[in-house]
C-alpha cells in the first residue's frame, strides 16, 4: 500500500503551483484538429522542445509543436526557477567516466545554456522576472572543500565567475546562520520558469511555428518516403523530421526511451508575500540559493517577495502526500524566523534522471533525434541542447555528435529495480551528507 498519488495530465490544467497563478496568460492553445504537414515536429513543450523549436524557426523551418497538456505543464513549469550553469554531473565525474576529452568539450558548454536564456529573453522582450546571482552553500568543511575544488576546475575550463565565501561573507547574501560559508556564482541567475516558457512559445509563434496543446502523441511510422507520421489522438501529422522532448513525462509511447531515464519529483512551496524588512532579512542581495547536498534544498523570493523554497525527491517520480509536512522542517532550519509565515501554495513535478546524471541526446532514426535526462539540472540544459538539435537538423552536426557518442548507463536491475535502488543509493549519500563524510 502507497499514499502517493502518480503525477496524470488529467484535463491539461497547471499543477495549482505559484507559477499557474501567477502567469502571464492562462489562454490554451487549440488542440490539433484533422492532418498538418511541417518540416519538423518538436514533441513536448517544455524547455527542451521550446528551445528546440524556437531556434529552429529562426533558421526558417516549418515547425509544429506536439504538447499533451499545455505549454510547461510538467518540469519546465514547476521548478525551481534556478538558472545553475553546467550539468548535474561534475566535470570531475565526466572525466573520470568519459575521459579527457569529453570532460574538455563539456568544459566548453558550461555557461552556454544561461546565455541562450538571457539572449531568448532580451530579444523577445519575455517578462519572467529574471534575477541575477546564484550561490551555492555547504554545512560542512568537507563541504566547502568541494567548492574550492570546483572554483579551481571550472576556472581551469575558462569560468571565473565564482567567489568563495566564508560564513561571515555569506551572512551578506543569506541570513541564516545554519552555512559553513559558500560560493556565488556571478553568471547565475533565476526566473519566472513558466513565463519563460509561455514566453518562448508566443516567440515560437511570432516566427511562425504552431503549438497544438492537448494533443497527445500515439505512435509513430515511418513512411515510404522516409518522412514521419505522428498519430495523435486529435490527427495526425507529416514531418520530415521529429525531435522527441518529452523528458520525465513521455510515459511509455515511445518503448526505447522509456528504460533510458527514471522520472524522480520534487517539492516547492511558496510562502505568503512577506513585508520588504522580511524579505531583505532573508535574502540580502535576492540571489537564488542551493545547497551541495545530495539530497538538498533551494529556495529563492519571488517577484512579489514570497520565499519559494523546495527540496526532497521521490524516486519514481510520485506525490508526497503532504508536501509542507516535508518540506516546512528544512525550512524552518534554515529561516527559524518564518515558522508564523502561512504557506499559499504547495506542488510537486517530475524531472528525469539518468543514472550517470549526464543527459542524454542522440538518434531513434535517422530522422528521430531525442534529448532528455537533465537529472535536475534543466533550466540550462534544456535551452542549451535545443540548441544543438536544432544546429543538428540544420547540418551542424558536431556538438550533437559528441554528446551521442557518450553512452548512457542503464540502472542497476532495469526498470523493475530501479527505484529501490535509487532510494538506497539515496540514503547512503544523506548519511555521508549527515555524519560529513
Amino acid at each position: 500500500m502507497t499514499n502517493e498519488t502518480k503525477h496524470y495530465a488529467g484535463d491539461a490544467s497547471h499543477t495549482g503551483s505559484y507559477y499557474a497563478a501567477s502567469a502571464n496568460t492562462k489562454t490554451l492553445r487549440p488542440a490539433l484538429n484533422g492532418d498538418y504537414e511541417v518540416d519538423i515536429c518538436v514533441v513536448g513543450a517544455g524547455f527542451t522542445g521550446l528551445s528546440t523549436a524556437l531556434h529552429l524557426t529562426e533558421k526558417g523551418y516549418k515547425v509544429a509543436v506536439i504538447e499533451g497538456a499545455r505549454v510547461g505543464w510538467g518540469a519546465s513549469g514547476r521548478n525551481g526557477g534556478q538558472i545553475v550553469n553546467g550539468l548535474n554531473a561534475s566535470l570531475e565525474k565526466i572525466q573520470k567516466s568519459y575521459g579527457e576529452d569529453a570532460a574538455n568539450f563539456v568544459g566548453t558548454l558550461l555557461q552556454e545554456g544561461a546565455q541562450t536564456i538571457f539572449e531568448k529573453i532580451e530579444k523577445y522582450s519575455i517578462d519572467c522576472d529574471l534575477k541575477q546571482l546564484n550561490i551555492f552553500t555547504a554545512y560542512t568543511a568537507k563541504q566547502m572543500k568541494e567548492l574550492e575544488e570546483k572554483q579551481v576546475l571550472w576556472k581551469k575550463h575558462g569560468m571565473d565567475d565564482h567567489e568563495l565565501l566564508d560564513k561571515n561573507q555569506l551572512k551578506q547574501h543569506i541570513g541564516s546562520d545554519v552555512y559553513a560559508g559558500g560560493m556565488v556564482d556571478h553568471s547565475g541567475a533565476h526566473i519566472h520558469p513558466l513565463n519563460l516558457a509561455l514566453g518562448e512559445a508566443a516567440a515560437i509563434e511570432q516566427n511562425g511555428g504552431v503549438i497544438f496543446e492537448k494533443t497527445m502523441l500515439m505512435s509513430m511510422e515511418r513512411q515510404a518516403d522516409n518522412s514521419q507520421l505522428l498519430i495523435t489522438d486529435k490527427g495526425k501529422i507529416h514531418a520530415k523530421k521529429v525531435v522527441l522532448c518529452g523528458n520525465a513525462y513521455l510515459g511509455k509511447v515511445i518503448p526505447k526511451l522509456t528504460s533510458r531515464v527514471m522520472p524522480v519529483s520534487t517539492q516547492i512551496i511558496a510562502t505568503e508575500p512577506l513585508d520588504d524588512e522580511l524579505a531583505k532579512e532573508l535574502l540580502p542581495t535576492d540571489a537564488c540559493v542551493e545547497d551541495v547536498r545530495y539530497i538538498l534544498d533551494y529556495f529563492r523570493l519571488s517577484a512579489d517577495k514570497r520565499l519559494l523554497f523546495g527540496g526532497g525527491s521521490v524516486y519514481g517520480g510520485a506525490d508526497p502526500v503532504d508536501i509542507k509536512a516535508k518540506l516546512l522542517p528544512n525550512m524552518h532550519k534554515v529561516y527559524p524566523q518564518l515558522k508564523s509565515a502561512k504557506i499559499d501554495y504547495a506542488w510537486s513535478g517530475n524531472f528525469a534522471l539518468s543514472f550517470s546524471r549526464v543527459p542524454q541526446m542522440g538518434r531513434l532514426e535517422d530522422n528521430v533525434l531525442f534529448a532528455h535526462g537533465y537529472s535536475g539540472h534543466g533550466v540550462t540544459g534544456s535551452h542549451l541542447f535545443g540548441k544543438i538539435l536544432a544546429d543538428a537538423i540544420d547540418g551542424n552536426t558536431e556538438r550533437f555528435d559528441m554528446f551521442e557518442k557518450i553512452p548512457w548507463i542503464p540502472f542497476p536491475g532495469g526498470r523493475s529495480l530501479r527505484v529501490p535502488y535509487s532510494v538506497a543509493g539515496s540514503w547512503w549519500y544523506a548519511l555521508r551528507d549527515k555524519f560529513g563524510v
